[in-house]
Parts: C-alpha cells; structure tokens; sequence
C-alpha cells in the first residue's frame, strides 16, 4: 500500500475519475474544517483534535469504482436525501460514482453536523 505525506499527494495518486470527486469534495470539507485534514491510515481525515485522526470528523476514501466521504458520527446526521448509508460503530457514508454526486449544499450541511457533534462530544 502507498503511503502519502500530504492530502495533495493522495489526491494526486488517483485516476482520474476518482480524483474529479475528490477535488469537487476537498474544497467543502476544506470550507467547514479548515485547516483540519491530515493522512491518516493512509487516506484523507478532517480531525478537530491536536493529532490526526483525534476527534474524527470525516474521511475521504477512493476504491476502484468509487469515492467515498464519510463521518465518524454518520448516524446521528440529519440525511433527508436518504444517501447515507449505516457502518459500524455510529458511522455512515455516501459513495460516489461520478461527480453529479456531489451535491455541495447537503454534504456542506452534513459537514456541519458532523463537525457540530464531535465538538460538542468534545467539550
């Protein structure tokens, strides 16, 4: 598996299909937790704790076919869309198959949430 030193560097590594979704999503993580993402576990996580990957937000994660963006608290998001879907202990993601996936206004409003609900666990 490869590593990377910066999110730059992960994005860079993918295809192109999958890094089309990734730069459509970095800006909205990147526009509610500025300055919050690091590697860890050799992908993209947005933290608000002092290290990478305390506190846990969100991620972002390519496979083949796919881009997924997911929450540490995703099930405890308001989803009206309906689009996550459940994971283990308290998560949930959405995948992403192409571009016209991405709808900026309800994953910025589940950014929100999300980073909403680990500071307020955080406090």
């Amino acid at each position: 598996m490869a590593t990377f030193a910066t999110i730059e560097d992960y994005l860079a590594s993918l295809p192109e299909p999958q890094r089309r979704i990734a730069d459509r999503l970095c800006p909205l993580v990147d526009d509610v937790l500025p300055g919050r993402g690091a590697v860890w576990h050799g992908h993209p996580v947005w933290s608000l704790g002092e290290a990478p990957g305390k506190s846990p937000v969100c991620y972002l994660k390519a496979y083949s076919r796919h881009v997924t963006l997911g929450f540490w608290r995703g099930q405890e998001l308001a989803d009206p869309a309906g689009r996550l879907e459940a994971g283990a202990r308290g998560m949930a993601a959405v995948k992403l198959h192409s571009v016209d996936g991405v709808d900026a206004a309800l994953f910025t409003g589940w950014l929100r949430q999300a980073r909403d609900l680990e500071a307020a666990a955080r406090a």
